[in-house]
């Protein structure tokens, strides 16, 4: 038999037009309303919520059972910041929350008013600010470096080869092609170091036909047991992008998946999805592809993780720490941003490209 539904305040239906997302409960802590910005959040429908009770609407939201029993119990209005509110087996989000009771002609309250914030959200904005800063600052830095190297490696490479037509022995030659080698090798680095240059030369095309392409130069160029396995979305639309720059960004990140699972048995998935209303540094796009290369690999290092876009940084020996900075700035440059996760076993790296809409 449904309980009966206490009455709600007739001036709550202005929370609709919050962006904060509120969930009003009476007493017992079952949910009266919630509006679009809290159905959102939580992902679910206002009919799976309305005339439930909080805990089994929610069954991993505790701790916003418990605050919400603490404002009926105390009388008052409080805050929590950093409630994990777990939305499902798998899935959780951070939250900021404000609880606040409410009196209608009795001494005890007779509702709740619970407000939450999304700081996943806002916390992955400024971490991805954070990077894209770094990024340019770093850039920066490497531009002016480069100027100040180049300059005197030109003066030693033409030394070394006025020097070797002065040798009247032509086997101390070999000394001076070391010397030369050695300036055109470092020259070299640091022009990958500079990243790409130029114009980017922009196309419709297919983000699948693109991984395909990388996929196989890889396939050819790897040893060792790892697979790389596929994890399309079919009905992802064309992309505006420099296919030239998606290909080198995309080979310089499955690469480095390849690489760390090493000769082990391990896989490589690449996979693409469609993301609704993602942020990229500050504007908001109504749809992004998401296109992901996850690993089963040992993970990043924890103490590289807050520099691994930095250049000349690697988890590896024999790594230059080039690929990263370069396939960032190549993707900044599709207005689009890299980011990754890891752990031991699972290491993701996630690239968003714009769909070129309106937000």
């Amino acid at each position: 038999m449904p309980m009966p539904t206490a009455h709600i305040p007739p001036d709550t239906d202005l929370v609709e037009a919050l962006a904060t997302a509120v969930l009003l409960l009476d007493r017992d802590l079952r949910v009266l309303k919630a509006n679009a910005a809290a159905l959102a959040l939580i992902e679910t429908s206002e009919t799976r919520l309305r005339d439930n009770l909080l805990a089994h609407a929610l069954p991993g939201a505790d701790e916003l059972v418990h605050a919400a029993q603490r404002a009926l119990l105390e009388g008052r209005s409080f805050a929590e910041h950093g409630l994990d509110l777990r939305l499902g087996k798998l899935t959780t989000t951070l939250v900021d929350c404000s609880v606040t009771p409410l009196w209608r002609q009795h001494p005890d309250p007779a509702f709740v008013v619970i407000e939450m914030t999304n700081v996943e959200r806002r916390q992955r904005i400024q971490h991805e600010g954070n990077l894209l800063m770094q990024n340019h600052v770093s850039s920066a830095l490497l531009r002016g470096l480069a100027h100040e190297i180049k300059n005197p490696l030109g003066g030693i490479r033409g030394a070394a080869q006025l020097l070797e037509r002065e040798l009247e022995d032509q086997r101390q030659a070999e000394y001076t092609q070391i010397i030369i080698g050695e300036a055109d090798r470092l020259r070299t680095l640091v022009d990958r170091m500079l990243g790409p240059r130029g114009a980017s030369n922009k196309q419709v095309l297919n983000i699948h036909d693109v991984l395909e392409h990388v996929r196989m130069v890889v396939e050819a160029e790897r040893v060792g047991d790892a697979v790389i396995e596929r994890d399309y979305d079919p009905s992802l639309p064309e992309i505006s992008a420099d296919r030239d720059q998606l290909v080198q960004a995309f080979m310089n990140l499955l690469r480095n998946a390849v690489q760390a699972v090493g000769g082990a048995e391990g896989t490589v998935t690449l996979r693409t999805r469609i993301q609704r209303k993602f942020t990229i540094g500050s504007t908001l796009h109504r749809l992004v592809v998401r296109v992901q290369v996850i690993d089963t690999g040992p993970g990043v290092d924890p103490e590289l993780g807050a520099s691994i876009f930095f250049p000349l940084v690697s988890g590896r020996a024999e790594g230059s720490g080039l690929g990263l900075p370069i396939a960032q700035s190549l993707i900044q440059r599709q207005g689009g941003f890299i980011g990754f996760e890891s752990e031991p076993g699972h290491t993701e790296f996630s690239v968003w490209l714009p769909l070129g809409e309106e937000p």
